[in-house]
């Protein structure tokens, strides 16, 4: 259980009151806590998964292997390949890599991608988890730091392909939200229905962030922090022009209704939507495979570093020190520094 709020003395009154009632052991500050690690610094917090992923690379073997710039093949027949043998291990690896991605939003994607698969597994999709691990491989330390800041806005990037999917044409969704400067919620899913065009596709996207936008600021609500209206960014000209009046009627009239729920948001004033040129879309990275060199450009934008460019951190990492006996693919729990 973790306990946290403005006031120590209210921590430590609360605490006592619930080991007054129940048999419990005060821990102290968090280090490690389901399998995340969490160092505190001068200027906020670092939460990554090292272990965790070392474990991973472990389990299938790859703890040796030569790590890679990016997470996903930008071309990749999936075509002529044989079924696994045993696609158990197929599931486990992206079951383990699910919960890699509660820190890392810049395989949120090639995982999303791969899994699915999951239902009948070929040798060419093992091929996508080899290239996600080989990419975990190079970036072992990276996890996404959260810096305090005084400035409580919601803000979220959304974005969609059209039809990146080769089987199904359905095109995929991906945003990311920030609360201030710091990123506290990503998402990469495939869209249930085929859409028409890029502006369906990226209007569908826009809903399902403007979902997300809502809820977020429903829980700053309960928690009594206050908030401007959030704005929601998209490099979408068309449907943009969408959820503020309603043009080009004929050409998005098929669209749901439930898919408006942008525009009446916005007539509410509880929503603003703005256009972000496509070099500054934080959400790309959601949405389809990318070069090297983006993700590169893209990692620190998304609040992602390395934990040895903490500072005053010299913690040393030890990957003798992870006991491979266990599966932190099963019960992911945080192993320790030395």
């Amino acid at each position: 259980m973790l306990l946290t709020g403005s006031s120590d003395q209210l921590i430590k009154s609360f605490l006592e009151l619930l080991c007054s009632e129940f048999n419990m052991k005060d821990l102290g500050p968090v280090h490690h806590f389901l399998g995340m690690e969490v160092i505190t610094t001068a200027d906020g917090l670092h939460l990554s998964q090292t272990h965790f992923a070392l474990s991973i690379l472990k389990k299938f073997q790859m703890q040796d292997c030569k790590s890679m710039p990016s997470p996903q093949y930008t071309k990749h027949d999936l075509n002529e390949a044989k079924p696994l043998a045993d696609p158990f291990v197929y599931r486990s690896a992206i079951g383990a890599l699910q919960y890699l991605t509660l820190t890392r939003p810049d395989i949120a994607f090639s995982v999303n991608y791969a899994s699915q698969f999951m239902q009948a597994p070929t040798t060419s999709h093992m091929k996508l988890i080899h290239r996600i691990l080989r990419y975990i491989k190079g970036s072992l330390e990276l996890g996404i730091k959260i810096t305090k800041d005084s400035t409580l806005g919601l803000k979220a990037y959304s974005d969609a392909d059209w039809a990146g999917c080769p089987t199904t044409r359905r095109s995929t969704t991906g945003y990311c939200t920030f609360l201030g400067k710091n990123i506290i919620s990503w998402c990469a899913k495939k869209q249930s229905t085929v859409s028409r065009s890029s502006t369906e596709a990226e209007y569908r996207a826009m809903a399902h962030t403007a979902a997300e936008l809502t809820w977020l600021t429903f829980l700053l609500q309960e928690l009594r922090v206050p908030s401007s209206v959030p704005v929601l960014y998209c490099d979408n000209l068309s449907s943009l022009y969408l959820s503020v009046n309603p043009v080009l009627h004929a050409r998005s009239k098929h669209i749901e209704l439930d898919y408006h729920f942008v525009r009446e948001r916005v007539a509410q004033g509880l929503l603003i939507t703005k256009y972000v040129p496509s070099a500054q879309q934080l959400a790309d990275i959601f949405t389809k495979s990318v070069s090297k060199s983006a993700i590169r450009s893209v990692i620190t934008k998304l609040c992602l570093s390395p934990r040895h460019s903490l500072r005053g951190d010299n913690r040393i990492l030890r990957s003798d020190k992870v006991d491979y006996s266990r599966d932190y693919s099963r019960n992911p729990q945080g192993s320790r520094f030395e």
